[in-house]
């Protein structure tokens, strides 16, 4: 197996949203956003699947060397190997991967976040990071897009945490800011407990107008003329968003026991839709 066919494999066995639009991209933008979404797969399944805290620090350091070998031009990773070229074609900085994998030890350190200022540096390393890579894989020429990026990447990333509070708080995770569940008069046992109620139901949609309010943001701050090379974000927010609006729909505060998700079909046809208009 080459390291492009483990970094597609690892894509597609994610079942990310991400993975039907990065099928409408050149083939070199589509290996190098592959081999970065593996990456981030890589050192995110470290977080969430090494039960014993001292492996987990052991191999996220091993990782901090391997993005040392990879601007060295040595890397030993297949996903490494794999970012190679995009490193050099794209000057993608090392501080960014760096960045992703504190985001990780975040994860090893913290279950619970004070308030939405805590929980924002979260979101910064481990999504808007992401998104500032990204923009640079797919091409711009107005530096407003990379704050563009950065909101959408917040965007994504309170979309997810909005999605996911069910499986995260089975996990004993709670990333909601506890300070918003005091306002809401949430307890955190309501949320480890999967309590459906009305208060649950407000301060879930508290959280969802202020994922919104990021996609609106990032939407704002996209030049025109960048429009077309950020395409792939683009496919990625009409799903993202779509997602956020069936939460709400079906009942923002069902998110404690069910994990609502679009169907493979509506994916693609909702990414093949903002392709055509960004054409």
């Amino acid at each position: 197996m080459t390291p492009q066919q483990y970094c597609e494999q690892k894509t597609a066995q994610s079942g990310s949203s991400f993975y039907y639009s990065f099928m409408f991209l050149a083939k070199p933008q589509r290996e190098a956003i592959t081999a970065l979404y593996a990456f981030c797969r890589e050192v995110d399944d470290i977080a969430d699947e090494c039960t014993e805290l001292h492996i987990a620090q052991t191999k996220l350091h091993w990782w901090r060397s391997e993005i040392e070998n990879l601007y060295q031009g040595k890397p030993q990773h297949p996903v490494s190997k794999a970012l190679l070229i995009p490193i050099k074609t794209y000057h993608l900085d090392a501080e960014h991967f760096n960045e992703i994998i504190d985001g990780m030890e975040m994860d090893l350190n913290f279950n619970r976040y004070e308030d939405f200022k805590q929980l924002q540096l979260y979101c910064y390393r481990v999504a808007s990071v992401v998104g500032l890579l990204a923009a640079q894989i797919f091409g711009f020429g107005n530096r407003k897009t990379l704050k563009y990026a950065h909101d959408l990447g917040m965007a994504f990333q309170l979309t997810n945490i909005i999605r996911d509070v069910g499986e995260d708080s089975r996990r004993g995770r709670i990333y909601l800011p506890l300070d918003e569940l005091a306002q809401f008069n949430v307890l955190e046992e309501d949320i480890l407990h999967s309590r459906e109620s009305d208060a649950v139901q407000a301060l879930m949609n508290f959280q969802i107008e202020r994922a919104e309010s990021y996609y609106d943001r990032a939407l704002r701050e996209l030049p025109v003329t960048d429009r077309k090379s950020q395409r792939v974000g683009l496919m990625m927010a009409a799903i993202y968003r779509t997602l956020l609006r069936e939460i709400k729909a079906d009942g923002a505060h069902k998110v404690l026991n069910s994990r609502t998700s679009l169907g493979a079909l509506r994916k693609f046809l909702l990414a093949a839709k903002v392709w055509v208009k960004n054409l």
